[in-house]
């Protein structure tokens, strides 16, 4: 246990969270309300991390930019009222968040999703308690891939980034601890893209499940 970190900090959609049935409810009301044919879970899941206009870019790709950014807010409001109807998290998530509290370990979420949005899904898991920190994408004057989440959220917590590790499924993540100098592991079960290749992120670590690491010499 000794080589365990003192704070984990976790990505939430595509890490903690399998939000992609959420965001294809979202994405599909939106379709139905324009008469449009709905959207298939494996279309949309690679966009999940990327945020709501890359979602809305792929599920209605004649949207101009501006077309686009528009409806982000329809987007917001119909996901609000999906959030948690549909996703669960990841399998061995919560197994594992509880073996992390056994051994001693503090940990937290860093999110681009906005905070209202994450703390009422996170509220409605489980885990709006136990987790010590829950920094969103709005919070902050910056969000990922800039290190200040990260750095706010260790400073919060009162430990220093050499105490601790990121654990996210996109390059932004990846990018941010990079840039926050705080060590880094690749949840390789969320969300990418064809063509990503999170070999070249940079991350410290890659995993290809949650429950790699209760192996403490998995750890960075």
């Amino acid at each position: 246990m000794s080589a365990l970190p003192k704070v984990v900090l976790f990505d939430l959609d595509g890490t903690l969270l399998d939000s992609a049935p959420d965001m294809l409810a979202t994405i599909n009301l939106m379709k139905a309300a324009r008469g449009a044919a709905p959207m298939a879970l494996s279309q949309l899941r690679p966009h999940v991390s990327k945020g709501s206009r890359a979602m809305i870019s792929a599920a209605f790709p004649e949207w101009d930019a501006q077309t686009r950014d528009a409806h982000v807010p329809e987007f917001l409001d119909i996901y609000a009222r999906e959030s948690g109807r549909h996703g669960r998290p990841f399998p061995g998530v919560e197994d594992f968040l509880q073996w992390l509290e056994a051994a001693g370990v503090r940990w937290g979420i860093v999110t681009n999703k906005p905070e209202g949005l994450a703390r009422d899904i996170v509220r409605k898991v489980g885990w709006l308690d136990r987790s010590e920190v829950l920094i969103g994408g709005d919070s902050l004057a910056e969000r990922k891939p800039h290190p200040l989440p990260l750095l706010h959220a260790v400073a919060t917590m009162g430990v220093s980034v050499d105490d601790c590790v990121y654990v996210g499924d996109d390059e932004r993540d990846i990018e941010a601890a990079r840039a926050a100098n705080m060590r880094s592991a690749v949840a390789l079960w969320g969300y990418r893209l064809e063509g990503d290749a999170p070999e070249t992120w940079g991350g410290d670590v890659m995993l290809q499940d949650i429950a790699d690491l209760r192996a403490a010499d998995a750890w960075p």
